[in-house]
């Protein structure tokens, strides 16, 4: 079994920031990809911020200059700067694994909420 920890939401005046962590623990061998989706009311989920499996990262558009990703082993941050109220949303962190049977599969976590408001 696997776990996704987050944790670093909360409430912030736009133009604050968070810094998000996300922990992955358990029948992990390998992480192949990690990132931060969001999910904001009545939308999509969409990737916010990931580092691929080939190692390189990637941002939605709407995020790029602000916020950024940084990865240590099975950790991952978001620092996400000059927050905007569009910003305000539930993000969840993801990762793409091998397990020690060498089957790839795929977990996320239990979301935390940022809120962006004055």
């Amino acid at each position: 079994q696997v776990h996704l920890v987050e944790s670093g939401g909360g409430l912030v005046q736009p133009g604050g920031s968070l810094r998000l962590s996300c922990a992955a623990s358990g029948d992990i061998l390998r992480i192949k990809a990690m990132g931060w989706y969001r999910q904001a009311p009545e939308k999509e989920r969409e990737l916010v911020a990931g580092f691929t499996t080939g190692g390189n990262t990637n941002y939605v558009d709407s995020v790029k200059g602000r916020f950024s990703i940084s990865r240590d082993s099975f950790k991952v941050y978001l620092q996400m700067n000059s927050l905007k109220p569009e910003d305000t949303a539930v993000y969840y962190c993801n990762a793409d694994y091998l397990r020690y049977d060498s089957s790839r599969a795929s977990s996320w976590g239990q979301g935390t909420q940022v809120t962006v408001s004055s």
